[in-house]
């Protein structure tokens, strides 16, 4: 499996959870052994100038925290950015580290329908306008070399706008919703056949006072013979197992209860943190 993650140039410089991600990325059973970031770098967010959008000069700087390499491509460019891509593929798949493809390019319409860029971008935008559309340019270029004719190229966008037209028109005709051709459920009997959710019941979950007070011991004791524990931490589980014997629980006999009686069930359970490390929480 490769993780692929596309990303906004002014998200991809503002969000924290990146600069977080960036640092789980290599550490242990965190690391999903290198993700490609692509961030479509419009240059503009939906109306900032980059200048107050952030303090360094490309969006992408963020993933230098963890020496990522960084592609700049130039987005007019089809070729170059397959190019690039393929490098990207063939670093993660050779060191299992990040990368970042940063698709240098601009957004020619507004942010939405209502959106006029030309009010907060006038010299921006009059240059856009300006610009040949990537596909007429590469059509063009192609064209020119010889390698597809105008009838072929003509041909090709006649057949895709067939399929999305087609595709359009099906659209109008479909009543029901078919959640289980496109949902990979791990809950097979989540859904009925007409995609809506069946009727739900909890099963109980509580469990017997033997199986908790076995739990309670467990979580008291100590699994090693003859091993010299840290005072501060036998009076915990001294406490731990008066409480047990008392039939009493706080907020973390009452979480180890929760876990162990899982565990019993044969369900792996994954605590990670320092707290939960040094045995805090």
């Amino acid at each position: 499996v490769m993780s692929i993650l596309l990303h906004g140039d002014a998200a991809f410089a503002g969000q924290g959870v990146v600069y977080e991600t960036f640092h789980l990325s290599d550490l242990p059973s965190y690391t999903t052994n290198g993700t490609i970031h692509v961030v479509v770098n419009n240059q503009i967010g939906f109306t900032t100038d980059p200048r107050m959008a952030r303090s360094s000069p490309y969006p992408t700087d963020v993933a230098r925290v963890v020496n990522a390499p960084i592609f700049h491509v130039n987005a007019d460019d089809p070729e170059a950015v397959m190019y690039v891509c393929s490098v990207a593929a063939e670093w993660r798949n050779t060191f299992n580290k990040d990368v970042v493809v940063d698709l240098v390019c601009y957004r020619r319409r507004g942010h939405n329908e209502m959106d006029e860029p030309m009010f907060t971008q006038p010299l921006m935008y009059k240059q856009i306008h300006k610009q040949v559309p990537v596909l007429k340019k590469y059509a063009d270029k192609l064209i020119a070399d010889g390698t597809v004719t105008l009838q072929e190229f003509e041909e090709e966008i006649a057949k895709y706008d067939r399929i999305c037209e087609e595709a359009y028109t099906r659209s109008k005709d479909n009543k029901i919703l078919h959640i289980k051709h496109w949902l990979d459920s791990p809950w097979p009997g989540f859904f009925n056949m007409d995609g809506e959710p069946k009727s739900m019941s909890c099963p109980p979950t509580g469990i017997s006072e033997e199986l908790l007070t076995h739990i309670g011991n467990v979580a008291s004791s100590v699994p090693v013979e003859d091993f010299k524990i840290h005072s501060g931490l036998s009076r915990i589980l001294k406490a731990r197992s008066e409480m047990t014997k008392n039939r009493v629980v706080d907020w973390a006999l009452a979480e180890y209860m929760a876990f162990g009686s899982v565990l019993k069930e044969g369900i792996h359970v994954r605590l990670s943190g320092q707290d939960v490390e040094r045995g805090t929480f």
